[in-house]
């Protein structure tokens, strides 16, 4: 039986929105149906006011099912919703013949002039795999993107590639974009960062032009998302995301993100997303060792077409390790005075050429030590704590934290390590660096933890 009967209107949509609020976020009941009011309701039929159509749009694109599921909980039977526009003087606006046939009119005239999206994007020339030198660092990453370039959609979807700055993962994904449309130049593939992303929604809410900017996205055959942390504390671009990744997935289109940190890792991030993100593959990049460094200078220089000696090469190596940006800057820099004197560079030359990049690195070098105290800051242990032979659960853990960063984090030998950590050998440094490895793929708090302590370090913080 209907309550209809028992409540005049007000009361009904009081109770209709107290509903909502159980049904959704703060941040969309607030945003999209706060500013809304109850106009007519009779014989099953709710009429809402709103301020403009981008409301009707939104909320019978997103919330329609929610927000029929919160009147018929109070009313106790199915009820048709419409939408009316209040007027600036707190009317609802009633359309008449003349005012529907102009606004159909307005209608024709703004689809023909709405902004046309690219089918595809302009991807970096030079990001490609023929130009990314692979090392230990990297090869996992760079072995799923070749994979996913390909059989897009059909190895591992989404493909998230995460890592610090400047560490090839926008390489990375350009070059599998590159790769799929020589092999099919028809494929429409999309790229954005999560920021574009943002602010194209939030203009075609503005402008109307939803329905378009959802073509544009929902319907590439490949998805390229660069930088997806700038979507942590975006409720409703999150939102539009989650449905566009959905639609993708189900239509067998391939994905690929970007980020900093892990998707688990990513703050201010729903779940939904976090699950959706994992449920491919994640692969991560780490700073490279001087090997790759080396090689990287290398590939460089002879595609800049400029000759640097041996031990040019390797002092820069040496002294620039941050990230693989900074590395070719430096490269840059000094091909650039090569170039400009028409004669070959010293190492003397090239110290003082360098000497920014140096100083700045001296600022963030990374040692064992500087590990160690951070580790017993965050855990609330002594520094000595680190090389003592305790082994109590709440010092062993965070022990073994600082041997498996010190690993990742230096250049240091297993048996060096193992020598600052009270002269463990290097087999125990390796099973601590195993252990750590394994409980933070299934411990979310201490993935957190060490994700925390690790950007503190990176910072110099």
């Amino acid at each position: 039986m209907s309550n209809e009967a028992f409540f005049d209107d007000t009361e009904i949509w009081k109770q209709t929105c107290e509903e909502l609020k159980k049904l959704i976020s703060p941040d969309a009941y607030s945003r999209w149906f706060m500013p809304l009011c109850l106009l007519e309701f009779e014989s099953g039929r709710a009429v809402l006011g709103i301020k403009n159509s981008i409301y009707q749009y939104w909320i019978e694109e997103n919330y329609i099912g929610t927000l029929e599921g919160a009147f018929e909980t109070v009313i106790g039977s199915h009820v048709k919703i419409e939408f009316r526009t209040i007027t600036s003087d707190g009317t609802a606006a009633i359309p008449d013949e003349k005012t529907k046939a102009l606004k159909a009119k307005k209608t024709r005239s703004r689809k023909s002039t709405t902004r046309k999206y690219a089918d595809s994007i302009d991807l970096i020339p030079r990001y490609m795999f023929d130009t990314f030198v692979v090392g230990t660092n990297n090869e996992f990453a760079h072995a799923a993107s070749v994979a996913v370039a390909k059989s897009p959609a059909r190895t591992y979807n989404p493909l998230f590639i995460h890592g610090s700055v400047g560490l090839g993962k926008t390489h990375l994904m350009h070059a599998i974009g590159h790769h799929i449309l020589k092999d099919n130049p028809s494929t429409k593939v999309v790229y954005v960062t999560s920021e574009q992303f943002t602010n194209e929604f939030v203009s075609a809410i503005q402008h109307g032009e939803l329905a378009n900017f959802r073509k544009r996205f929902r319907m590439a055959d490949v998805l390229l998302i660069d930088d997806v942390q700038f979507f942590a504390g975006k409720e409703r671009s999150q939102e539009e995301f989650f449905h566009t990744f959905n639609a993708l997935f189900d239509g067998n289109k391939q994905i690929i993100l970007t980020s900093d940190c892990p998707p688990s890792d990513v703050t201010k991030l729903e779940n939904r997303l976090v699950s959706r993100f994992e449920w491919g593959l994640t692969a991560e990049l780490q700073p490279p060792d001087i090997e790759t460094r080396l090689a990287i200078l290398k590939s460089k220089a002879a595609k800049l077409n400029i000759v640097l000696s041996d031990s040019v090469l390797l002092f820069i190596a040496e002294r620039v390790k941050a990230n693989i940006r900074r590395l070719e800057g430096a490269l840059n820099r000094v091909a650039a005075w090569a170039a400009l004197n028409d004669r070959k560079i010293k190492q003397e030359q090239v110290e003082e050429l360098l000497k920014d990049f140096i100083q700045e690195e001296a600022r963030n070098v990374i040692t064992v030590d500087g590990i160690q105290r951070k580790v017993a800051e965050n855990f609330d242990l002594r520094l000595s704590d680190m090389s003592s032979k305790r082994r109590p659960n709440n010092i062993a853990i965070p022990r073994m934290v600082a041997m498996y960063l010190s690993r990742k984090m230096t250049s240091k030998s297993l048996q060096d390590i193992g020598e600052a950590f009270g002269g463990r050998d290097h087999g125990t440094v390796l099973h601590a660096v195993k252990t750590i490895e394994a409980r933070i793929s299934s411990d979310a708090n201490l993935r957190q933890q060490v994700h925390m302590v690790t950007q503190q370090i990176e910072s110099g913080s």
